[in-house]
C-alpha cells in the first residue's frame, strides 16, 4: 500500500533501477521499494512494564499481545495485516517456524526456541486497523534479565546498535519511521537517552518530534485507588511534555488497561451485571471496597471472589469506580454504551487523533523521506559508479520538483524543533504546522485564512532571512518562504 504521490514516484524510482541493474543493484534498492509498499512502521518503545503491550493491544482493538513476562516479551514482536492469523518465529539464521495463536487468541508466552535465537516474531493478523499501520512490539528496557536487558538496551536503549544483537531486529527497530515512547509517572534520564538512541538510529525525517510521540501510561494508578486521576495526569503530561520537547512532539495521557479492554471488547453481559450488583451497594460499603485492591479481593459483598477478579483484571479500581457512577446513575445503562464511555475515559480518542495527525497525515512524507535516506546512503556507499550516478542524478531531480519540497520543510522543521536551528518561537510553531499540514487556518492559526495569507506570510517569511536572521536561520527561512510560495499557488489553483 503505497500512501501518496512522493512515495509513489520514489517507489517507481525504485523498480526503475532494479528493472535496469537488475541483481547487480543488489537486494537494497528492491527492499526499499518494497517498504514504499507496506503501511507506516511505528514502533512502541519504553521501559519494561511500562505498558507497551497493552497499548499495543489498544492501538490493534484485540488483546493479542502477551502483557506478562515470558518469552515473547523479550523479543521483537511485529503486527501487520495479513490474509490469516498466523504468528512466524524468524530465527537469527533466517529459517522460521511457524505457531498458531494460543487457545486465548494470544501470541503464546512460550515460542519453543530459546529467545536468543530468536530475530523476531512476525504476526499476520486479519484486522483492518493494520492495513494503515504496523506496529513493532520491542523488548522493554532494564530487565530483570541482563542478558535481555542488555538486548533491549542495544535495541532502544542508551547503548548503540552493535554486532552483539541480531541484524534482523536491528533492522526491525531502526528501520521503523516513527516511534511511541510509553512512561510512567516520572521521565527518567535513561529514558530521554532511549529516545536519542532511537533517533540516532532512525532516518532522519522520523529523528525528531515530528515523528515522536510520548504516552503517560496507566494514568489510571495515579491515585491508587478509584479516585478520578485525570486532573493530576493532565498537568503531569504536559510537564513531561516540556521536558521531552526537544524529542517527542507531544506527550498523551492514557489509562492503557481501559483501552485496552474497551477497544478490544473484553468487558461482557455478565461483566455489566456484576458491576450493576457493585452499583447497587450502599455508597459506604462500596468506597470501601474501591479504597486498595485487597479489601476489594477479601470484603464481603456480590459479586463472587472469580468475578471480582476479572473485574480488577480488566479495569482495576479506578475503571470499577467509574463503571459502577455509570451504572448507579442509569442503572439501565447497557454493555456497549458502558465501553464506549469507558473508551472515551481512557484518554484512547485523544491518542488515536493525536497519532492521524502527528502521523497518519504525513504518512506519505515520512515514508518517502525515510526511502531518500537510504538511497542516499547507498549512493554513498556502492562500489558500482554508474548506480551511483544514476541514484545521485535521480535525487537531485526529485529534489528540484515542487512537490518534494515538502521534504526540505520537513527536515528545516525537525532541525528547529530539536533546537539544532534556533527560531523565534512563533516563527517554530509556524514552520513545524507548515511542515505538516495544507490547512491555511490550521498553519497560520487564523480562522478562514486563505491565499492571500499565505501570501504575506512567505514575505515575513523572506524578510527574516535577509533582515536580522543568523545564516543558518535564514537557509529554514528560504524554505518556509519557499513552502507558503507553493501553498499559495495550490490554493489558488484549488
Amino acid at each position: 500500500m503505497v500512501t501518496g504521490p512522493l512515495s509513489t514516484r520514489l517507489a517507481t524510482l525504485c523498480h526503475e533501477i532494479v528493472t535496469e541493474f537488475g541483481s547487480h543493484a543488489g537486494g537494497q534498492v528492491q527492499q526499499i521499494g518494497n517498504r514504499l509498499h507496506e503501511p507506516l512502521r511505528v514502533a512502541i518503545a519504553g521501559r519494561l512494564k511500562a505498558g507497551k503491550s497493552t497499548l499495543v493491544n489498544a492501538l490493534i482493538g484485540r488483546r493479542v499481545a502477551p502483557t506478562a513476562a515470558g518469552e515473547c516479551t523479550r523479543v521483537v514482536t511485529r503486527f501487520r495485516y495479513g490474509p490469516a492469523d498466523r504468528i512466524d518465529v524468524v530465527l537469527r539464521d533466517g529459517a522460521r517456524t511457524s505457531l498458531p495463536l494460543d487457545d486465548d487468541g494470544m501470541v503464546p508466552a512460550r515460542l519453543g526456541v530459546p529467545a536468543s535465537r530468536i530475530a523476531y516474531l512476525d504476526v499476520t493478523l486479519t484486522n483492518d486497523r493494520l492495513r494503515t499501520l504496523t506496529v513493532v512490539d520491542t523488548p522493554g528496557l532494564s530487565s530483570t534479565d541482563t542478558a535481555s536487558s542488555d538486548r533491549a538496551g542495544r535495541v532502544v536503549g542508551d547503548a548503540p546498535f552493535d554486532d552483539d544483537i541480531d541484524a534482523d531486529s536491528e533492522r526491525e527497530v531502526a528501520a521503523a519511521e516513527a516511534v511511541i515512547y510509553v512512561f510512567t509517572q516520572a521521565v527518567r534520564a535513561d529514558d530521554v537517552r532511549a529516545l536519542d538512541a532511537f533517533h540516532d538510529a532512525s532516518a532522519r525525517l522520523s529523528a525528531s518530534p515530528i515523528n515522536a510521540l510520548g504516552v503517560l501510561a496507566k494514568v489510571d494508578t495515579l491515585t491508587g485507588g478509584a479516585d478520578d486521576p485525570w486532573p493530576a495526569a493532565a498537568p503531569l503530561a504536559q510537564q513531561q511534555a516540556r521536558l521531552l520537547a526537544r524529542t517527542v512532539g507531544d506527550v498523551v495521557p492514557l489509562a492503557g488497561l481501559l483501552a485496552e479492554t474497551a477497544g478490544a471488547g473484553r468487558l461482557t453481559d455478565a461483566d455489566r451485571d456484576a458491576l450493576a450488583a457493585l452499583a447497587a451497594l450502599p455508597g459506604p460499603d462500596l468506597q470501601l471496597l474501591l479504597t486498595s485492591v485487597d479489601l476489594f479481593r477479601t470484603l464481603p459483598a456480590p459479586p463472587g471472589p472469580d468475578r471480582r477478579e476479572r473485574l480488577l483484571a480488566r479495569l482495576d479500581l479506578y475503571g470499577i469506580g467509574y463503571a459502577c457512577a455509570q451504572l448507579a446513575a442509569e442503572p439501565r445503562l447497557g454493555t456497549g454504551e458502558l465501553v464506549r464511555r469507558l473508551l472515551a475515559v481512557s484518554g484512547f480518542p485523544r491518542l488515536a487523533h493525536t497519532l492521524q495527525q502527528s502521523f497518519g497525515w504525513r504518512a506519505d512524507a515520512i515514508k518517502a523521506g525515510w526511502a531518500l535516506t537510504r538511497l542516499e546512503r547507498l549512493a554513498g556507499h556502492t562500489g558500482d559508479p554508474r548506480l551511483r550516478g544514476r541514484l545521485r542524478d535521480t535525487l537531485e531531480d526529485l529534489l528540484r520538483d515542487p512537490a518534494y519540497h515538502r521534504l526540505r520543510l520537513l527536515d528545516a522543521a525537525q532541525r528547529a524543533a530539536t533546537g539544532a536551528v534556533t527560531l523565534p518561537a512563533d516563527r517554530e510553531t509556524e514552520l513545524i504546522r507548515l511542515a505538516t499540514s495544507d490547512d491555511p487556518a490550521y498553519i497560520l492559526d487564523r480562522p478562514g485564512a486563505g491565499r492571500d495569507d499565505l501570501i504575506a506570510a512567505a514575505g515575513r517569511w523572506r524578510a527574516y532571512a535577509v533582515d536580522g536572521a543568523a545564516p543558518a536561520q535564514a537557509r529554514i527561512a528560504h524554505i518556509a518562504h519557499r513552502g507558503f510560495q507553493l501553498l499559495a499557488q495550490e490554493t489558488r489553483d484549488a
